[in-house]
């Protein structure tokens, strides 16, 4: 009112009179040296000018009602020249104080100021600040009704126009801004109040803890820096930082330390010139690259690795599994800003940059998962079990008022609680609202379950899953079957379901993932010590390595080393193939050819993809069908134990979509989910089916596409998509009636269908023959297993380690088997790091076996062969090279796939031609046998001949066998072996219970 007063006083003199009396009068309206000033002395300053104002007013009002106004128009006119604008004034240009005659107009019209002669109204300000001296006193006051009155309101445009600058005029249209301009209108503030020094991290220290000592003034060499920093517009590591100790919490904890003013900006200010100047080894600019390469593809993800992040920044990196939510936050708005510095453009990709951190040192298993890890930073790692679609989530929402239709918001919608407006600030009501489809801001949201990987879990207990959020870019990262390293903040939320079925609150608790990063089997190569070198190196002098792996030796290899030392110490010799088809389940006695295909499987060949178009798998199927108690599910057994990655079922208790995959609703939110099967699951591992002969068979078409595309295919409930099903299938089969027959075909034997047969690369036959000899070895080789495996041996290690680290009997291949935890990590490191090219391959070889095979198999009418035979013969071939550590397969590795295929070929032939082609195929099946097996396996089928003459002839068998020594000589020449002797004296020809009568020249056999 009292600024009002005086405008109008500037335009009819008498306002001019009360400003120049006020301010001769009043002692504090211009403070100065020993004067007062502050707030008491502005509220008594504003109280005398309102009083002395009103006073003025009724004055004039009382004068015009008696009539006694005088005519002063000289008066009134100088008044207009009072008024002018404080502009002038400063610039040296006012009208009262510029010139003399001004000064004595002034003085005149002060004492002709009207109600001068009136009491004045009581002045409460002069108890309270003192009075120079009395007021002047005026008998008359100012004509203001005249003949002169218009030109004291003629219209002067030179002061009727004000300056509209720094106004905010509420009628004029401005339009609203959208959320990408105001927060780009927020950080252009935030960024010049940092460059003017008034951001809330620029106070003093003393100010933020409450110091009564004032900090020292920095130092001229830092002020300089800040000085030039501020100039480029970057930040230099040497930088004054507000907070020097940020790691001094000052009794507060890590979550409120990180959430106060100074320590925000401080962390900005940390992690902006971590990403800034952080260089590697070579001195190349780390995120410099990262970021460029990020913008390139239009992504809003910034890797950062923790480990880069401690040896930089420790304190940052050790408040972030502490307080993820709120450093993440905080190095989600540096980085944005980091980016918009070098592309200020990027902003029209994408107004947020978030920061994900990998590579955190500790691992938590899903099942150590507690109530300590709410809120904190985890790692942790599984299989993809089930994932929904990709939905929209309100992120910043906005809300109608159905009443005044007012826009509510923006809300920030957390992942805890919905935000709701309480009332309408434009009507008062409490709603309805609804929500504004058109200004809401969307972001993308899926939820997975991670569940245990199937190889750590313990035996009887069951795998543990979790519940995980992918936000933004992370959405479609990973799918189901595929094993992950899944980085995030523990979190807990309300669960209504669970509340109804437990009777108690129970919150649950899902990871809201910050970084996600797919497996692929890989064990790290770490640095050797040097008694690792000087062992290894001692290992490679030694020619039998291949023979005394299991020695003990070796048995410290526990991790992988350089592939170099491992080439020349482990492949340097012919018996590695002893050495690792020993290996595989040394606690089952015989079957060397079962044996044989199962380490060729877990190795695998090389899959291939050219041009992205055709897919050819390089995993090798392995069917295992015989009479029941030849130990088929106990292999199956061992490879679940032995593999990395391994899935077990059975086909009676196995469905279509169990094996394959399947879509199901979501308990919770009612959204369409796809579980991943067996199969899936088994992704880059083994799956392995038991009973496969008990699946019906829809259940067992549904795995052609699995077991040779390597992919599965689902169109179901609106979920159109491909899985991968990148694995070893392992299956074992009874035959029809119980028991296989021999004068039938393998097709007849098996209730199988050819297509699904041919899929299997490698088919082992097993068959319960009566052999004395063999049944007392295989019952000395159970009952010894038996002993040596009793609780009561425990305490020994030796006897308690015996299967794994040493076989009751001594196998045929005449070595010690590996150590199993060696062998397993053999495995991995050969198929990480050995992809063996066909490049010296014998392609001629292959060519003339694959049209022998056919032409046998039109004329025999067994199995057919098909082109997927080649296909097979060439990953037995890498998977040979892959056991020998080679980059490239050689003659030796063609002729070992030759020879598992001409085996399994052979055995699932009747027994009338299977003499037959063994003829026909002896010096393709003799590859890399011993001499002394190749004759004793001669010397047994003349022990069955002579068997079965005396049965025939005299109706029993005698206790002792005689075979003529002339016969295995004849039968030696046919393969090339002209020397027996060294089979004579071999403890494999002793073993099976044979003696050399060299004066009648006949071999016996005792019963």
């Amino acid at each position: 009112m009292a600024v009002s007063a005086l405008a109008r006083g500037g335009r009819d003199g008498a306002g001019a009179g009360v400003m120049g009396a006020e301010a001769a009068r009043f002692p504090y309206s211009c403070p100065g040296p020993g004067r007062r000033s502050g707030p008491l002395v502005l509220v008594a300053l504003l109280c005398h000018l309102y009083h002395n104002t009103l006073h003025t007013v009724c004055a004039e009002i009382a004068l015009m009602l008696k009539g006694e106004i005088v005519d002063n128009k000289q008066e009134s006119s100088e008044s207009f020249t009072m008024a002018s604008s404080p502009a002038q004034r400063r610039r040296g240009n006012d009208p009262i104080t510029s010139s003399p005659g001004r000064s004595s107009r002034r003085t005149d019209a002060l004492t002709s100021s009207p109600g001068r002669d009136l009491p004045p109204f009581e002045d409460e300000s002069e108890g309270l600040l003192g009075t120079e001296g009395p007021l002047e006193e005026e008998e008359d006051g100012e004509e203001l009704i005249g003949d002169g009155m218009e030109r004291d309101y003629r219209a002067i445009p030179e002061l009727d126009a004000y300056e509209a600058e720094g106004l905010a005029l509420d009628d004029e249209d401005v339009e609203e801004l959208t959320a990408s301009q105001r927060e780009a209108a927020e950080r252009a503030m935030r960024q010049r109040d940092r460059e003017a020094g008034r951001g809330l991290g620029r106070m003093r220290r003393g100010l933020l803890y409450d110091s009564d000592e004032e900090d020292e003034e920095r130092p001229a060499r830092k002020r300089r820096q800040v000085e030039r920093a501020t100039e480029d517009g970057e930040e230099d590591e040497e930088m004054i930082e507000s907070i020097e100790n940020l790691e001094d919490l000052k009794g507060h904890s890590v979550r409120e330390w990180v959430s106060m003013a100074g320590p925000r900006l401080e962390i900005h200010h940390r992690f902006k010139n971590f990403l800034r100047t952080h260089v590697d080894s070579h001195g190349h600019n780390v995120f410099k690259e990262r970021i460029s390469d990020m913008c390139k593809e239009n992504r809003e993800s910034l890797v950062v690795n923790y480990e880069d992040l401690a040896a930089r920044e420790h304190v940052l990196a050790y408040f972030l599994p502490e307080a993820p939510a709120e450093l993440l936050q905080i190095f989600d708005e540096a980085a944005l800003e980091v980016v918009l510095a070098m592309y200020p453009k990027y902003d029209r990709i994408t107004n947020h940059i978030h920061v994900r951190i990998s590579h955190l040192p500790l691992v938590e298993e899903l099942r150590s998962l507690r109530q300590l890890h709410l809120n904190q930073l985890i790692r942790t790692s599984g299989v993809v079990t089930s994932c929904t679609g990709v939905l929209p989530q309100l992120s910043m929402v906005k809300y109608n008022c159905n009443k005044c239709n007012f826009v509510l918001g923006p809300f920030c919608q957390s992942q805890n609680q919905e935000v709701k407006p309480g009332s309408c600030p434009e009507c008062q009501s409490a709603g309805p609202f609804e929500v504004n489809m058109e200004e809401t801001i969307y972001q993308n949201y899926q939820r997975i379950r991670i569940q245990e990987s199937p190889g750590k879990v313990a035996a009887g207990r069951l795998p543990r899953s979790k519940d995980a959020i992918l936000l933004a870019d992370l959405v479609d990262s990973c799918k189901p079957g595929d094993e992950i390293e899944l980085t995030g903040i523990y979190h807990n939320n309300y669960d209504g379901s669970l509340n109804t079925a437990n009777g108690f609150p129970v919150f649950a608790t899902v990871i809201l993932a910050n970084h996600v990063a797919k497996k692929d089997n890989k064990v790290a190569v770490g640095e050797l010590t040097d008694e690792d070198v000087k062992m290894i190196t001692s290992l490679s002098k030694d020619q039998q390595i291949g023979e005394k792996a299991g020695t003990g030796a070796i048995a410290g290899l526990i991790t992988s080393v350089p592939r170099a030392w491992l080439q020349e110490a482990l492949s340097n010799s012919e018996g590695m193939d002893g050495g690792i088809f020993a290996s595989i389940a040394p606690s089952i006695y015989g079957h060397e050819d079962i044996k044989r295909g199962l380490a060729l499987a877990l190795f695998g060949g090389e899959p291939k993809n050219p041009g992205g178009k055709h897919k050819v798998r390089g995993d090798i199927n392995v069917l295992l069908c015989g009479d029941p108690g030849t130990a088929k599910s106990q292999f199956l057994k061992y490879i679940e134990k032995v593999s990395s990655r391994a899935i077990f079922t059975t086909g009676q208790g196995a469905s279509a979509v169990g094996l394959t995959a399947y879509v199901q609703r979501h308990p919770v939110s009612r959204e369409w989910t796809l579980e991943a099967g067996a199969l899936v699951l088994a992704d880059r591992g083994v799956c392995l089916i038991d009973e496969f002969d008990k699946m019906n068979d829809q259940d067992r078409t549904s795995i052609h596409e699995a077991m040779e595309q390597q992919s599965i295919s689902i169109s179901k409930a609106g979920i159109v998509t491909s899985l991968q099903a990148r694995c070893t299938v392992i299956a074992a089969a009874n035959p029809i009636g119980g028991r296989y027959d021999p004068s039938l075909t393998f097709s007849e034997n098996v209730d199988l269908t050819e297509p699904i047969i041919s899929r299997f690369d490698i088919l082992c036959v097993v068959r319960d023959t009566v052999d004395p000899v063999q049944d007392e070895m295989l019952a000395r080789f159970v009952v010894g297993s038996h002993v040596r495996h009793h609780p009561s041996n425990k305490e020994d290690e030796g006897l308690a380690n015996g299967s794994a680290t040493e076989p009751a009997m001594p196998n045929t291949y005449g070595v010690e088997p590996l150590p199993q935890e060696v062998l397993k990590k053999y495995i991995i490191y050969a198929k990480e790091r050995v992809h063996p090219k066909l490049n010296q391959m014998d392609q001629d070889k292959v060519a003339k076996m694959y049209s022998d095979l056919r032409k046998e198999s039109m004329a025999t009418g067994s199995i057919p062969i098909t082109v997927r035979h080649i296909e097979s013969m060439i990953r037995m071939a890498e998977a040979h090279a892959r056991i020998h550590l080679r980059d490239y397969v050689i003659e030796d590795d063609v002729n070992m796939a030759i020879r598992v295929m001409l085996e399994s070929f052979i055995d699932t032939q009747k027994f009338s031609v299977m003499r037959s082609m063994r003829k026909t195929f002896a010096r393709y099946l003799s590859f890399r046998r011993d001499n002394n097996e190749l004759l004793l396996f001669i010397l047994k089928q003349l022990v069955a001949e002579q068997v079965t003459y005396q049965r025939n002839r005299f109706g029993a068998q005698q206790d002792t066998i005689e075979v003529p020594e002339k016969d295995l000589v004849d039968k030696a020449r046919q393969i090339n072996i002209h020397n027996l002797s060294a089979f004579y004296d071999s403890e494999l020809f002793r073993m099976n219970k044979f003696s050399h009568d060299l004066k009648r020249k006949m071999i016996l056999q005792q019963f």
